[in-house]
């Protein structure tokens, strides 16, 4: 009686290990693919390929787009070769559609769509604006620039594209010792009230130092810094956005998107080639992996979206960027020196938002 008794117990306790254990694999699963569905369209990782060579590109011409500023407009700027234009994203594992601007406007007829962000918002902002602009070309627009909000109306459909400048998504406020960077407080979250679907996008800034910075302070909590670690205080910033996106956002009414880190490309031997930078190149590096990996900041970015409560669909675009050393403004610019960080228009930011046409009507 003992010895089956002894045999019971042994059994029974094999029985709950691995219960246990498949039950720690199904957990871990889920939080895995809790970020990995914000990527995936029908069971399509979008965001994994290679770039093709394609006539068919580019999607619009930019002497035929009034929304171009001049930073990204590189055939304006004296950029003759035109082969960075010829190419488009084709995923490993499916095939995306065709971006229709005319069927965008239709299924978007009286929404409200807001870049928030840096300039690399505006990039693609202006992108999306320029490729819906090709396929209504007669259509009646209204467009207006201001310092942090700026709006493109597709008058006839009732459609709006605003561009929300605020490069640190928290806030920027003046104290007695000068601009401090808050990264507790988003008090211009008000303005993204409302919307249908909001893109936001933040990194670029957090890296600038000296003069381009900018800030005097930052703050955190009760306690004021000179400085910190960029990616901590990234961090930091991009958590405080997360919370409130999980207080204010009715997933019913707006869907919400991460723009995903857009890399430079002023080192070369992030690539493997130390003496160049994003100067004269004029092809795409080839296969599907980037010599030195994703940036830090990716991380902080998978991070964060992965704790959140409300569904954030991460536009991975990283990787597929960081092989279009090519795509650049470079020297190509109304300003001085070379710019390896924005990107030509047209160019890359087309592929960003067909993406985001993609994942939004797959």
């Amino acid at each position: 009686m003992g010895f089956k008794c002894q045999v019971w117990v042994c059994t029974f306790c094999l029985v709950m290990l691995l219960f246990l254990q498949e039950t720690r694999a199904g957990i871990h699963s889920s939080n895995a693919s809790r970020l990995n569905g914000r990527k995936k369209v029908s069971g399509c990782n979008l965001f994994r390929g290679r770039w093709v060579v394609d006539a068919s590109y580019p999607l619009y011409d930019s002497s035929g787009c009034p929304f171009i500023d001049d930073e990204f407009n590189c055939q304006k700027h004296g950029r003759r070769d035109n082969q960075y234009l010829k190419y488009s994203w084709q995923p490993d594992s499916c095939k995306i559609p065709r971006f229709n601007g005319a069927d965008l406007l239709r299924r978007w007829r009286g929404k409200k769509i807001m870049f928030v962000g840096d300039s690399l918002s505006l990039n693609m902002w202006e992108s999306l604006s320029c490729m819906i602009h090709a396929a209504v070309p007669k259509a009646k627009t209204t467009f207006s620039r201001r310092d942090s909000l700026s709006s493109v109306t597709f008058d006839s459909y009732g459609v709006t594209l605003y561009m929300y400048r605020t490069p640190y998504l928290v806030d920027i406020v003046r104290e007695n010792v000068g601009k401090v960077l808050n990264l507790n407080s988003i008090e211009a979250g008000n303005a993204w009230k409302g919307m249908d679907i909001l893109i936001f996008n933040s990194w670029h800034w957090w890296v600038h130092t000296g003069r381009s910075q900018g800030w005097d302070y930052i703050r955190d909590g009760s306690a004021l810094y000179k400085n910190m670690d960029r990616l901590t205080a990234f961090s930091k910033g991009l958590t405080t956005w997360s919370r409130w996106v999980d207080q204010n956002i009715d997933p019913s009414k707006t869907r919400v998107f991460f723009q995903g880190i857009s890399p430079t490309h002023y080192q070369g031997k992030d690539w493997n080639q130390p003496q160049k930078s994003c100067s004269g190149e004029a092809v795409p590096l080839s296969g599907s992996t980037y010599p030195a990996g994703a940036p830090p900041a990716a991380a902080v970015v998978n991070k964060v979206l992965s704790s959140m409560k409300k569904p954030v669909y991460l536009l991975d675009i990283t990787t597929l960027s960081q092989l279009r050393k090519d795509a650049h403004p470079s020297t190509y610019s109304h300003g001085s020196g070379t710019d390896c960080s924005h990107w030509c228009l047209p160019g890359l930011p087309d592929t960003w938002n067909q993406l985001l046409y993609a994942a939004l009507i797959m």
